[in-house]
């Protein structure tokens, strides 16, 4: 195999071989290309089907490759893995540290997964592992967390981590589309894969909460402890119904420390916040970050979650960061070690419950009488005019109480022959100073 040394960059800057020249990849590469950081070289490409790949706008000097082993043996500082997925992403991130190379990683999966185990290799290597670009794309979540609200104690994390959903969903709001309808025009706009199921069955969001959990609230926890609910439940005429209550609709990724309880409550799951809060106020593929400390109250960060471009930026920036200071900091940005963190599943909250039933007299004190048997309270019935009785979609809210609770009564009024389809059941959050929705464990 011919290898072109390409020229060393400047003092104090890095060579780097990226892996994986897709969308993200392709990103790094330009913007690297462009000369605007000069101390981070680009010197090698490794790429299935290399050939199809070569671009000329990346450089002459480049060196393009199908092996993975050719980044390894090459004098490259940096290697940056973008191929994404467990395997063999996590392999190749090992050999990269253990042959000497500090790694640069988007792998959200990996990282939620393994992330203090590699960091432990980086650390006895002497080698950086960062993956800002892991968590909200181009918002620099992790560096805030570690840098910018270091001198908080937080205790919650919440966000819209999934910019394909709240396409979806905020489509859906505001031009009255169906689930299936917002989902292909998503992917027609490049925001959803042709298998959105990682996205839309809150696994992806779930992996980025993990992340979070441990950079924001230093615990480890197991990712597939986290419990993630679809939003493909969710319908057109949910948010008639949430408009009517002063909300909207969004999947929302929510960590909090229960120090009573000794755990952590952590979930991704779509649900009822007010049209006032900050994660409603977000739309399209953007995301949020909101923390909350014990000294410094509510932070937000809010941005492009995703696109090569902005995912590309939080790659250079850790790049720049480690052709800045080249020997690491002492410690990880993830707990080093420790039992995973218990994830408490039940929660107190108001709740929305939307049925789907062929009307007949008697359906609402039915339902009523199973919820007063569990010890929940109605707290109000909605229902919209000028849908057929045989597929009639009404609302209940119930005044707070416990998930527990909820899942019970449900499961009894699951007998009942007058459900057309199953009921959709959705968090309220609720505002603990003055009653409003907002921001409660759900």
């Amino acid at each position: 195999m011919n290898v072109v040394i390409a020229d060393r960059p400047a003092p104090g800057g890095c060579t780097v071989g990226i892996a994986g020249f897709g969308t993200v990849g392709q990103a790094v590469a330009r913007i690297l290309a462009s000369g605007a950081h000069p101390g981070v070289q680009l010197t090698h490409v490794c790429n299935r089907n290399v050939a199809r790949k070569r671009v000329d706008w990346a450089g002459g000097e480049v060196v393009w490759t199908d092996s993975f082993q050719a980044l390894i043996d090459s004098p490259v500082d940096v290697i940056v893995e973008l191929i994404g997925g467990q395997d063999p992403a996590r392999r190749w991130i090992e050999q990269a540290l253990a042959a000497g190379k500090s790694v640069v990683t988007a792998n959200k999966q990996v990282i939620a997964g393994s992330g203090p185990a590699l960091l432990r290799e980086a650390r006895r290597q002497g080698r950086h592992l960062l993956f800002e670009a892991a968590v909200a794309g181009g918002i620099p979540i992790l560096r805030g967390l570690r840098d910018g609200v270091a001198g908080d104690r937080l205790r919650r994390i919440q966000g819209i981590l999934n910019g394909t959903c709240n396409y979806i969903l905020t489509r859906m709001e505001c031009a009255g589309l169906s689930f299936d309808e917002a989902l292909s025009e998503a992917r027609r706009l490049g925001y959803a894969e042709a298998d959105p199921s990682a996205d839309v069955d809150g696994y992806d969001a779930r992996a980025k909460l993990a992340i979070l959990v441990g950079v924001g609230l230093g615990r480890v926890v197991d990712v597939e402890d986290i419990p993630a609910e679809p939003i493909t439940p969710v319908a057109a005429i949910d948010f008639i119904y949430a408009r009517r209550l002063g909300c909207v609709i969004r999947q929302v990724a929510r960590a909090e420390l229960t120090p009573d309880a000794g755990g952590l409550h952590a979930a991704v799951r779509p649900a009822l916040v007010p049209e006032a809060s900050a994660l409603a106020r977000v739309g399209g593929s953007r995301n949020i970050v909101v923390v909350d400390g014990e000294f410094g109250g509510e932070t937000a960060f809010s941005g492009f979650g995703a696109g090569g471009a902005p995912t590309a930026v939080a790659v250079v920036s850790d790049l720049m960061a480690i052709a800045r200071r080249p020997a690491p900091a002492p410690d990880g940005w993830l707990p080093a070690s420790g039992e995973p963190c218990p994830v408490i599943r039940a929660f107190e909250a108001p709740h929305y419950i939307r049925f789907m039933i062929n009307d007949r007299p008697g359906i609402i004190a039915s339902l009523a009488q199973v919820f007063s048997h569990h010890g929940i309270n109605v707290d109000a019935v909605l229902q919209e005019p000028g849908w057929p009785k045989t597929e009639l979609p009404f609302v209940m809210t119930l005044e707070s109480c416990s998930s527990v609770s909820v899942a019970a009564a449900l499961a009894d009024a699951a007998g009942f022959d007058f459900h057309v389809r199953p009921p959709l059941w959705l968090p309220m959050r609720v505002d603990r100073s003055n009653g409003t929705a907002g921001s409660s464990p759900a």
